[in-house]
């Protein structure tokens, strides 16, 4: 069932590998009021732009103010709800295939286990291929959302979104995962600080800079676990030796650990760069920034000078009651998303 609701105000975001989030405003009287309409944890809601779904996911939570009789609606995109999905059988898969077959039969597995019904038919063979097992047990009750994220962040992973559209305009709405090369596609945009947008703030952080990188993995055994390290040597020229360690319980092959310690070294590789910035209104929509898309920034004040390729890592919106869109970017530096290896 598909039900219009009469608005206040919306505030919808696309981040970048994860759920992102929408509230809502509407009149808590409002005459269509109906308490059936919305039930938190079972109803869905969609943000529609001239007629087209531009954000769908799970209503979670309402928030009433009788005395101002206004209510708050919070959702989340459709990946929370796999957030909420375990592989209560466990799961095992042993022979090499392409990653988006994998995530077919992940996706399959849950939507036979009342699911919402994810679309992969998008999912085309990418030629990334599963060398190696997964395998979890029912006693490990690996998360569903945990391991399509992990899958992803790897040097040969990939970046995914779940994207809304009319099964039946108007009737029915559907949504499809959809994944894309995790370098970032190609930028088809170049903002100009003051000219179609107002770069707000730049910030840099050195967190993430490592010279060496560990993972490691599950308990093989009297306390020792699986490790897999991977160095960049150019850099660990131009400073002193930093470490960085990250903790995958439940890996229990070296080679995932390798590939998950280089994942590592390519995001703390150079110092990032944080570009936030609102697009000038009238010029652009929603759907013109997605996350995983790169867009090229050109900002000249100061200190701060840059000329550069970014990933977009999430697309804020908000939605005034007159109608009035304004659009937030966050962006990080191209080279967190790069497959290449730094040494």
């Amino acid at each position: 069932m598909v039900t219009t609701l009469p608005v206040t105000g919306i505030q919808f975001t696309h981040a970048l590998n994860a759920a992102g989030t929408a509230t809502v405003g509407i009149p808590l009287f409002a005459p269509e009021a109906d308490p059936k309409t919305l039930e938190p944890g079972i109803s869905g809601i969609a943000v529609l732009r001239d007629g087209e779904p531009v954000w769908a996911g799970i209503l979670w939570a309402l928030a009433a103010d009788i005395d101002a009789g206004t209510l708050s609606l919070s959702a989340s995109g459709f990946h929370s709800h796999y957030q909420g999905r375990h592989f209560v059988s466990g799961w095992t898969e042993r022979f090499p295939q392409d990653e988006t077959e994998l995530l077919k039969s992940w996706f399959a597995y849950f939507n036979e286990r009342n699911g919402i019904g994810t679309d992969t038919s998008q999912l085309k063979p990418i030629g990334l291929f599963h060398f190696r097992t997964a395998v979890w047990t029912r006693y490990e009750l690996k998360n569903a959302a945990e391991a399509i994220e992990e899958l992803a962040d790897r040097t040969d992973g990939f970046n995914f979104r779940y994207v809304p559209y009319w099964v039946t305009t108007g009737k029915n709405l559907g949504h499809r995962f959809v994944i894309s090369d995790r370098s970032g596609t190609a930028a088809t945009h170049t903002l100009t600080h003051r000219v179609d947008c107002n770069v707000t703030s730049v910030s840099y952080d050195s967190t993430a800079l490592c010279t060496v990188a560990y993972a490691t993995g599950a308990d093989v055994g009297n306390g020792a676990k699986l490790i897999g390290g991977f160095p960049n040597l150019s850099l660990s020229r131009r400073m002193p030796e930093r470490v960085r360690v990250t903790a995958y319980s439940d890996v229990k092959e070296t080679g995932p650990l390798i590939s998950k310690a280089q994942a590592a070294i390519n995001a703390g590789a150079v110092p990032v760069a944080i570009p936030e910035l609102t697009l000038y209104p009238g010029q652009f929509s929603p759907l013109d920034f997605v996350p995983g898309e790169v867009t090229a920034i050109d900002v000249d004040a100061g200190y701060v000078a840059l000329y550069d390729e970014f990933v977009v890592t999430e697309c804020a919106t908000t939605v005034d009651a007159n109608g009035g869109e304004n659009i937030k970017l966050a962006l990080a530096s191209k080279e967190l998303w790069s497959n290449a290896n730094p040494s």
